[in-house]
């Protein structure tokens, strides 16, 4: 959701009903239909995304996870061609990301590289055409390549508790290649990475006070990391579930209110 603002607070004229059908497509059939075919294909019985103790799949989840995906291609129709090949694209990557068979999850960069590319500057790229009523707006660049880095520095985080699970799928996450500490260390720089290009964007276009109010909603989300940092540094089971959790709420929340009042105030101006 936050990379469906960002895409969002860029676009100039917005078509308010291809964004509503897009938001559907893209939070009640993809994104659902994804996870539940990860977790169709993982089994997990440890704590996994928000769940602490996860059910057992069943045949059922795999079918429903069609149905979504069906419904999800039929929809992005009425959007256009070039958003139902993007969606297409997103599904069949999420699929061979999960895909007991391929699985590209079992490799650190191939998997690392496949989620930030699809779940940044792919949806990036979709959300920005869905929205803009200008058919021929190009999509800006820089952007497009920042949400790819946002998503960089926040994916591994997820994966930071998990590393005994994985292990014993045989999955090796970028995490557990970097090790609780490694982890910590990309995240920063791929954030810092992601500000800059950020702060390069606003400032290229007149629009600086943009960025500055990006800041005020990011202060507790880096407030929070760097707590957490320090403690995982003096004792690493404190890159637990629980943990992982509250970073997640706060980074999820504070960078949707962000966008979204990026998307007011452009639209009040």
């Amino acid at each position: 959701m936050p990379v469906f603002f960002f895409a969002l607070s860029f676009v100039k004229d917005t078509n308010i009903p291809d964004t509503i059908l897009a938001f559907i497509i893209i939070h009640l059939l993809l994104y659902p239909a994804s996870n539940g075919y990860n977790s169709y294909m993982d089994r997990d019985t440890d704590s996994i995304g928000g769940i602490k103790s996860p059910m057992q799949p069943t045949i059922e989840l795999f079918y429903t996870t069609i149905i979504m995906d069906a419904a999800a291609i039929i929809l992005s129709f009425f959007i256009g061609w070039w958003f139902t090949a993007a969606l297409l694209t997103y599904i069949v990557c999420s699929r061979l990301y999960s895909y007991r068979r391929i699985r590209l999850k079992r490799f650190p960069f191939i998997g690392y590289i496949t989620v930030i590319l699809n779940q940044g500057a792919l949806m990036f790229a979709m959300v920005y055409y869905a929205a803009e009523s200008i058919g021929d707006s190009q999509v800006p660049l820089i952007p497009l390549i920042a949400a790819s880095f946002l998503i960089g520095g926040f994916y591994p985080i997820t994966q930071i508790y998990q590393h005994v699970t994985d292990k014993e799928d045989g999955v090796q996450t970028i995490s557990m290649l970097l090790g609780k500490r490694g982890t910590f260390i990309l995240c920063g720089i791929m954030y810092a990475i992601a500000l800059t290009l950020l702060f390069i964007q606003y400032w290229s276009t007149n629009n600086i006070n943009s960025f500055f109010i990006l800041q005020l909603f990011f202060v507790p989300v880096v407030f929070y990391f760097l707590k957490w940092v320090v403690n995982v540094w003096k004792d690493e089971k404190e890159a637990n579930f629980k943990n992982t959790m509250r970073m997640n709420t706060l980074a999820s929340s504070c960078t949707n209110l962000a966008f979204i009042t990026l998307t007011i105030l452009k639209h009040l101006g």
